[in-house]
């Protein structure tokens, strides 16, 4: 009995807890269709009068928004693409290669986690000299991530070695075993460590802001800045660009729900 009483305070906690992090989204989505009658409204209003969407219109009024979303796409996706690429290249040979200064290699990688980024911003820049407003200069900085590859590396490294062995006596070279074997092995791991990327290069805003001047290469978080000074005080207008700014984040989600679920249940299974 005492464990039944247990478990129902545990899942009532864990109700509470999801309508706490739910709530905002709920308020932005409501808040987006409001109009400015509503929003200032008091005591606040929980649904609208009226469902106003042209407050999604007036995003595209105020600012390009089409264009910095489209950009965020292109460069969030290319950097997502290079970056498991290499993460994966990265971790395929820290667990199944042997090579002079592995050990070494593996320690210089792990210590540039610990390097703020504000430390690397003029390096960083002064080496992207030429790259200043090209997509280029925007993604290539920010493709290498220590944290992806041992994200990866904690996955692979649970692939038996039985398969890459029998994969060798059948005459795989390192390129089959990696794709034919490792790869589809560790899809779970890939997914979520793209997930992972791709929000981290969605709602960058340090690198893009200082890397660009011209308004055709802005990416989605340097225009709601914009947007902010423009709507001024329409805050019905800012949940609205909010709810559409996080969408491709929530289709991910969606997309690659079980690869995460799944991930996360191998992680928990491992010795």
């Amino acid at each position: 009995m005492a464990k039944k009483k247990y478990n129902y305070l545990i899942f009532a906690i864990l109700i509470i807890g999801a309508v706490i992090m739910i709530f905002p989204f709920v308020w932005m989505l409501m808040s987006s269709l409001k109009t400015t009658k509503d929003i200032y409204t008091y005591p606040p209003k929980w649904l609208p009068s009226t469902f106003n969407w042209k407050n999604y219109t007036a995003v595209f009024k105020m600012i390009p928004f089409g264009r910095y979303y489209l950009n965020s796409i292109y460069t969030s996706v290319m950097q997502t693409f290079i970056q498991i690429a290499l993460s994966i290249f990265g971790a395929y040979a820290i667990v199944f290669l042997d090579f002079p200064g592995r050990k070494y290699l593996i320690t210089l990688i792990r210590s540039t986690m610990f390097v703020p980024m504000v430390v690397t911003l003029i390096p960083m820049y002064l080496i992207m000299n030429g790259l200043q407003d090209t997509y280029a200069g925007i993604i290539l900085p920010q493709v290498f991530s220590a944290f992806t590859i041992f994200l990866i590396t904690s996955f692979f490294d649970s692939i038996p070695r039985d398969l890459c062995d029998s994969a060798k006596l059948d005459g795989c070279g390192y390129f089959r075993i990696l794709f034919n074997v490792v790869i589809p092995n560790g899809k779970s791991a890939i997914s979520t460590a793209a997930m992972f990327a791709f929000l981290g290069h969605w709602k960058s805003y340090t690198w893009p802001l200082i890397i660009t001047n011209k308004e055709q290469y802005r990416t989605l978080p340097i225009g709601m800045k914009y947007l902010v000074a423009e709507s001024s005080k329409e805050y019905q207008v800012m949940m609205a660009a909010s709810v559409m700014a996080i969408m491709p984040v929530l289709i991910l989600f969606v997309l690659f729900e079980k690869q995460l679920v799944k991930s996360i249940t191998l992680t928990g299974m491992k010795s």
